[in-house]
Parts: C-alpha cells; sequence; structure tokens
C-alpha cells in the first residue's frame, strides 16, 4: 500500500512474502556515467585518448555486467523459491513481516501474524504514516550493528 506523509514523502507498507530481504537492491551504479562516444580518428592522439577510454571504460562496463548478472541470478532463485516460501507459510502457520518502505529502501519491519492480522497493521501503519507519524528506522539500526560486528 502505496501512502505518503504530510509532507509529501512517499512510503510503501507491505507483507514480505520471503523471509530474507534481497541484496541487490543495495548495489547501485548511481553516479557512474559511461563516456557514450569514444574518441575517433586517426592520428595517434586519437589513439592514445582511445586507449585510456577503454582503460576507463571497460572496469565500468564490467561492474554493470557484474551487478547485472548477480541481479538476474538472485531474480531467478527468487523466483524458483518463491512458491515453497509462499506454501510454508500457508501450511505451517509462518507469520508474516509487514515491512514500510521509503521509496524503495526498507527502513521499518515487524512480525505481524496470519494473513489477517497483517493486513490489520499494514492498514494501521499506513494510517500513522498519513498522519506524519512515521514509523521508528529499526533497519538501519540493524545494518549498523551488522557492519560494526564485521569490522
Amino acid at each position: 500500500m502505496k501512502v505518503r506523509t504530510p509532507g509529501g514523502q512517499a512510503h510503501r507498507v507491505t507483507r514480505r512474502w520471503v523471509p530474507w530481504q534481497r541484496k541487490s537492491r543495495r548495489l547501485s551504479l548511481d553516479g557512474l556515467e559511461v563516456p557514450i562516444d569514444a574518441p575517433g580518428g586517426d592520428d595517434p592522439i586519437s589513439a592514445i585518448l582511445m586507449v585510456l577510454w577503454l582503460v576507463i571504460a571497460l572496469p565500468i562496463i564490467g561492474l554493470a555486467v557484474v551487478v547485472m548478472l548477480l541481479t538476474s541470478i538472485e531474480l531467478i532463485l527468487l523466483l524458483a523459491i518463491l512458491p515453497f516460501a509462499i506454501g510454508a507459510r500457508v501450511v505451517f502457520g509462518r507469520h508474516w513481516t509487514v515491512e514500510v518502505r521509503r521509496g524503495f529502501t526498507p527502513i521499518h519491519e515487524e512480525r505481524a501474524g496470519s494473513w489477517t492480522a497483517s493486513g490489520v497493521r499494514i492498514k494501521e501503519l499506513a494510517r500513522e504514516i498519513e498522519s506524519g507519524n512515521v514509523p521508528a528506522d529499526t533497519l538501519a539500526k540493524q545494518s549498523a550493528k551488522q557492519s560494526a560486528e564485521q569490522s
């Protein structure tokens, strides 16, 4: 469910269908610009510029290809596991996790119980956000804690 704060900031309140957060959403190539036109010409300076352009552009293109491959592998695995995750939730009565995202970045999550209870909690969180009460950023604390543990 997409809602806006009184200040106009968009938030999404949804159930998380799988028990983990996608990691590839955190990978980003923002700010990296690959020059479209390679230098051209027949003189030695153009040849040097072409080599420099290749030295700069190939790692960036390689990084973009790696990010796309990792994202596609994760998406394929997600699609393969999704029926089993949904089936386990239905058969074993697993609790649903409700998450709040600012744009597409998760900022808050909480366990909400059954399908019906999670639907009620989604509506409650949406009303809170619309009234200006955005839930605490619980995920920033978790990621900071994980970063500190890895160091």
